[in-house]
């Protein structure tokens, strides 16, 4: 099934749901990182969220970031998810693998271990908006419902999943219900909500039964107004990197550095720690920039 987003509501507008099928973006991310096991469930998780972020959104080039700082093995996580169902990311210690928990399952909590969730949201003008808080659990699941009520102070559940075995990611995606003021008053719906997500045995399990996003919606929010919108939104791994931007950050390092580069190492090499691409810069091309700066130094 094609990685996908697709947006409903339920409750007459109190309630907001996202579901994400992001199972090959996820496995795009394990081959472009050489991730473990535990690092591509917790890349994974976290790109899902930052897409599911991203969905309420308004204006067009509006992106979420979101940082893991865990004290963990793992280090860090950070992704970029967009409105345009864009998303890149990477962990710190891509290697890293670990035991499964007391559940049977990756331990991505263990991996991340303590610390603080970071978010950053860019609408596209003005300066963004930040706010941290203080992870629960390391799962990200969690730790996004956790931010959403107490940064955003939305109610949400969040449900997510990658499945990954030996031939690679088989199944990821996840599902966001917020409780919108409107039905919070609700205590009977809200209640009936909460123990529906609380019953669901996980999010790759519903995918490996061959259920759809509109199946897991129907079957969580079908009696409850359900209004699916028609748009189904594609999703991918995509990162913004070129030589070009590449160069320009060369340029930065001011004539000295880019000289010292032409001498010992007859050019440079960059990678991009988003997606793993390998940029090479000749000493050609150095030297045009060292060019393009006494030119701008003479002007």
């Amino acid at each position: 099934m094609a990685d996908q987003l697709i947006r409903a509501t339920a409750a007459e507008g109190g309630i907001r749901a996202v579901g994400a099928i992001t199972t090959r973006l996820t496995e795009e991310a394990r081959q472009r990182h050489n991730l473990s096991y535990v690092a591509t469930a917790a890349l994974g998780r976290t790109m899902t969220a930052g897409l599911l972020m991203a969905s309420s959104m308004k204006r067009i080039g509006s992106r979420v970031n979101i940082r893991v700082k865990g004290d963990g093995p793992l280090g860090g996580i950070l992704v970029d998810g967009g409105l345009d169902g864009t998303v890149r990311g990477y962990v710190q210690n891509p290697t890293v693998e670990l035991p499964p928990n007391a559940k049977g399952k990756l331990d991505v909590g263990g991996a991340v271990g303590e610390g603080y969730f970071y978010v950053v949201r860019d609408v596209g003008y003005g300066y963004p908006y930040s706010s941290t808080v203080e992870l629960v659990s390391g799962e990200i699941g969690d730790d996004v419902a956790h931010y959403l009520l107490n940064s955003e102070q939305t109610p949400s559940a969040v449900v997510l999943g990658v499945f990954v075995g030996s031939e690679g990611v088989t199944a990821a995606g996840g599902l966001l219900v917020q409780v919108l003021p409107k039905a919070a008053r609700d205590e009977a719906l809200v209640e009936t909500l909460e123990s529906r997500v609380a019953a669901l045995s996980g999010f790759t399990p519903l995918l490996q039964a061959g259920k759809s996003l509109t199946e897991i919606f129907h079957d969580l929010l079908g009696d409850m107004g359900l209004n699916i919108f028609p748009e189904t939104q594609m999703l991918r791994f995509h990162c913004s990197c070129s030589l070009e931007r590449v160069l320009g950050a060369l340029k930065m390092l001011g004539e000295a550095e880019l000289r010292d580069m032409i001498v010992k190492d007859d050019g440079a090499e960059a990678t991009c720690d988003f997606c793993g691409t390998v940029y090479q810069a000749s000493s050609a091309q150095l030297a045009q920039l060292i060019a393009d700066l006494q030119a701008e130094d003479s002007a």
